[in-house]
């Protein structure tokens, strides 16, 4: 008997291996923070081999913690920060550009162009995405035309592209898979989620030869198996599904209107609608879930650009704490933000706004504002973000949920899931294990190579860590929802009026 699933979850600042057992509990986790890299203003990129050797070398620390051989894994299931593109040399397995990550917002101003064009609304109904610099489309796009001899090069069939779970397939395999899921496909703006194809008119007008791109499969399937010298053995790997396909899948929201959010670098508010794709006209996203089928299944989301990476910026840039764990610390020193918005649009607005131009603001100081209120301010505008996904996301299904699943690194945060309950006025459920991205992975995988049996047997897995309930008033949380919302307006406009022509 194989004694555990490892799961690789590959997120936008660290790479990390996860070993779990048939209980779903962590038997061992390595991780390795990598190079944040920005060239720009609102450029982010990562090197793409820096993320490869990070995620080896966590791998085998993970074995070697527990002494565990290839033997000893039953399958990989794998998890990844999505829409984040790399376009690479299939001859020689070197990247031609660094990976353009997904807060990157270089190409803003060709998506406008794209806004204007009539295909913003084909993109819509074929991807059930909204045109925006996010997706990988403008990216693979950006590196085809600025990167020396790369046009020429994926037009003779040299280049592939990948989102980073394809990367990584890819070196595990030793080049010999090229292949994605639904899960991912579904976020690249190229793909049909209808039709479950490549498709070919946004290929055409984005002038990306479909030869670049990767096999696209069921999240919970056959993805090959490692190269015997990677990984010291071979192991297959049954499971790939984008990170927050893969928690929703770990919350164990199989069901029509169940729901997760994931505080992470990002913020993302995800239900399962099961057959049926809804297309949002709020600002929603239309995606595939993770599911074990060959019939897709889909989900509608609120993606918020800057959750955690605020906390990160306050630890990194601004330097007012040492750790993120001291900021619940320090916002439970004050009672209030002295009436501080802090809006961290670093890379514009995600849903429901949508707002590419915006960028972050500090509105309403004062002079008694201090450290802590400024550092208050910054996590309450992680949970307002929130709030204002899941306000349409009831406008849009017409379900109302009575309780919010948590995951995510953040969530570990006491304060910010108080808080949070208490903006929603709505329970929050933190599950024992937090890790749900890294869970859903191993579950899919696990799934596909019969670690597990069923859905029914991973459900018993689930288990509440702690339930947060609402305690504020009615008033005082009208009162707070108000300045909020004033500092967004500011923020739009402050964004309208820097993007006028000079």
């Amino acid at each position: 008997m194989k004694k555990y699933v490892m799961a690789i979850d590959q997120g936008t600042t660290s790479s990390r291996c996860i070993l779990f057992d048939k209980e779903g509990n962590i038997v061992n986790m390595a991780q390795r923070e990598f190079t944040q890299i920005y060239p720009n203003p609102g450029w982010v990129e990562h090197n793409a081999m820096e993320i490869w050797s990070s995620q080896l070398a966590v791998c085998l620390e993970a074995m070697a913690l527990v002494n565990a051989t290839a033997a000893d894994i039953a399958t990989i299931g794998i998890t990844n920060q999505r829409e984040t593109t790399i376009v690479w040399n299939k001859n020689t397995g070197e990247p031609v550009y660094n990976a353009i990550v997904w807060q990157c917002r270089r190409t803003a101003d060709f998506i406008e162009e794209v806004k204007k064009d009539p295909i913003a609304e084909k993109i819509h109904e074929k991807t059930g995405l909204i045109p925006d610099a996010y997706f990988s489309a403008t990216k693979i796009k950006w590196i085809l035309d600025n990167v020396e001899g790369a046009r020429s090069l994926a037009e003779a069939g040299d280049l592939l592209f990948g989102t980073v779970d394809t990367w990584l397939i890819w070196n595990l395999t030793k080049g010999r898979v090229h292949a994605t899921d639904y899960t991912n496909a579904s976020r690249t703006m190229l793909y049909n989620i209808n039709t479950l194809e490549w498709d070919k008119e946004l290929c055409d007008y984005f002038k990306i030869p479909m030869s670049m791109l990767p096999k696209v499969q069921p999240s919970s399937s056959d993805f090959g198996t490692t190269d015997p010298y990677v990984l010291q053995g071979e192991i297959p790997i049954g499971g790939v599904a984008g990170d927050q396909q893969a928690a929703l899948f770990g919350q164990c929201c199989f069901n029509e209107g169940d729901a997760k959010c994931t505080y992470g670098t990002g913020v993302f508010f995800m239900m399962n609608t099961k057959d049926t794709p809804r297309f949002s006209k709020n600002g929603l996203i239309t995606t595939i879930a993770a599911s074990t089928g060959d019939k897709p299944e889909y989900a509608i989301e609120g993606s918020v650009f800057v959750g955690g990476a605020a906390v990160q910026w306050l630890r990194d840039e601004m330097r007012m704490v040492e750790s993120a764990r001291q900021t619940e610390e320090f916002a439970t020193l004050v009672p209030n933000t002295a009436g501080c918005y802090i809006v961290p649009a670093f890379v514009g607005l995600g849903a429901p706004y949508w707002d590419q131009y915006a960028r972050g603001m500090a509105v309403g100081l004062t002079r008694g504002c201090k450290k802590e209120h400024f550092i208050r301010a910054t996590l309450e505008s992680i949970d307002y973000q929130v709030y204002d996904v899941l306000k349409a996301m009831e406008e849009e299904t017409g379900i109302s949920l009575n309780a919010l699943k948590v995951d995510g690194g953040a969530s570990a945060n006491n304060f910010l899931m108080k808080f949070q309950s208490d903006i929603l006025n709505k329970s929050v459920l933190r599950p024992k294990c937090i890790e749900t991205t890294a869970l859903g992975a191993a579950y899919l995988a696990g799934l596909a190579l019969g670690f597990w049996k069923s859905k029914e047997e991973i459900r018993e897995n689930w288990n509440l860590g702690r339930e947060f309930t609402p305690t504020m008033e009615d008033k005082e949380r009208a009162k707070l929802l108000k300045g909020w919302h004033t500092a967004i307006k500011c923020v739009k406009l402050y964004g309208e009026l820097m993007c006028e022509p000079d």
